[in-house]
C-alpha cells in the first residue's frame, strides 16, 4: 500500500514539473500594467531641498533674529568664545571700547557670558540707531554707487566700521570710505545685510546692558 502512495505522489510531482517546463519564459506584461510615462518623483530636481553646509549661515528669515545671526556667522562663525587677531570679541566681535560705551568693562566675563553678548548687541544696535536716526530718515530707500541704502544695511556697516563712519560715508554719497584690517567695507556690509526687518529694537540714548 505504501509503494502505491509513494508511487502515486512521485507522478503527480513529475506532472507538475512538466507542465510548468512547457512554459515560455518569453512572457507578456499585460496592457494594464505596462508604464508608458515616466512618474513623477517626491522631490523635482528644482525643488530638491539641499542639506546646510559650513560655508554658509543657517537662513532664519528677514526677521531681527535673522539679522543677528547673519551678522554673527560674518564675524565669527556664530561662535560666542572667538577673539581675532585684533583683540575683538565673542560672538558679534566687539573692541572694548564699544563695550565700555554700554557698561561692559570686563573682557574675560563678557567673551564667557553669551547672555551678556546677546544683550550688548541688541544694547548697540539701539544705541547706533539713535546716532544715526536722521541719517536713516534721509538715505532710507535711496542709492548710493547702485547700492540700495537700508536700515539694516546701515546698521551692520555701524557694526563693522562705528556710526559715524557710516555717516561719512552716505553724507559724501560715497566719497569716503572705510576699510578694516581684513578687506571689509562699508559698501560690502551696506549690500550683504541689506532689507532685514530691524523695527524690533527701538533707538535709545545711551543705553547701558
Amino acid at each position: 500500500m505504501r509503494r502505491c502512495i509513494f508511487f502515486f505522489s512521485s507522478l503527480i510531482m513529475l506532472l507538475i514539473f512538466v507542465s510548468f517546463s512547457g512554459l515560455s519564459s518569453d512572457t507578456t506584461v499585460p496592457r494594464t500594467l505596462k508604464v508608458n510615462e515616466p512618474t513623477e518623483v517626491l522631490f523635482p530636481k528644482n525643488k530638491t531641498v539641499l542639506a546646510p553646509t559650513l560655508e554658509t549661515p543657517p537662513f532664519l528669515g528677514s526677521t531681527f533674529h535673522g539679522f543677528k545671526e547673519a551678522l554673527a556667522f560674518k564675524e565669527s562663525s556664530g561662535n560666542y568664545f572667538a577673539t581675532n587677531t585684533l583683540g575683538y570679541l565673542g560672538k558679534y566681535q566687539f573692541g572694548i571700547n564699544t563695550l565700555e560705551l554700554m557698561g561692559v568693562f570686563n573682557s574675560s566675563v563678557f567673551l564667557n557670558d553669551p547672555i551678556l553678548q546677546e544683550k550688548a548687541f541688541e544694547t548697540n544696535i539701539a544705541r547706533n540707531k539713535w546716532i544715526m536716526r536722521r541719517d536713516i530718515k534721509k538715505f532710507v530707500g535711496k542709492r548710493i554707487k547702485g547700492v540700495e541704502i537700508t536700515e539694516s544695511g546701515m546698521l551692520a556697516a555701524a557694526h563693522l566700521a562705528g556710526p559715524g563712519n557710516v555717516m561719512k560715508y552716505l553724507r559724501s554719497y560715497g566719497k569716503i570710505n572705510f576699510k578694516d584690517a581684513y578687506g571689509s567695507t562699508i559698501v560690502n556690509y551696506l549690500k550683504k545685510f541689506s532689507g532685514y526687518d530691524i523695527s524690533l529694537v527701538l533707538p535709545k540714548r545711551n543705553p547701558k546692558v
